[in-house]
């Protein structure tokens, strides 16, 4: 299993000159992320704070280019996440001299209780 960011985005049409019913949409959105170690891993330390997205704009903006439409909200649901997954980005937490607190605590910290570790 690959681990992934899973979003709640939501996206309006804006059409020209045509109605949309509906004109708004709700859709789930899973992020893949990076292998510990590489970049982008740090994404979780980068736009999450205790489960939330932590600059909703920033967040916006990336989905917008995930998506390819304007994007009006975005929430944080969960990182999926296998545990051999899980115990490497736990050890490469270890080495990264920002961090302070025990990995475990890192991860509460930005993802709050929003990880869930699948078989």
């Amino acid at each position: 299993m690959t681990a992934a960011y899973v979003f709640r985005v939501t996206f309006r049409l804006h059409t020209a000159g045509v109605t949309a019913d509906p004109e708004r949409f709700e859709t789930v959105v899973t992020k893949p992320a990076a292998d510990p170690g590489t970049e982008g891993w740090l994404f979780f330390r980068d736009e999450l704070w205790r489960g939330e997205v932590n600059d909703g704009a920033h967040l916006r903006s990336l989905a917008e280019d995930w998506l390819g439409v304007p994007v009006e909200s975005v929430t944080f649901s969960e990182l999926r996440i296998d545990e051999g997954s899980l115990d490497a980005l736990r050890d490469e937490i270890e080495t990264v001299d920002e961090f302070d607190d025990p990995p475990t605590s890192v991860l509460h910290t930005h993802l709050g209780s929003s990880i869930r570790v699948d078989g």
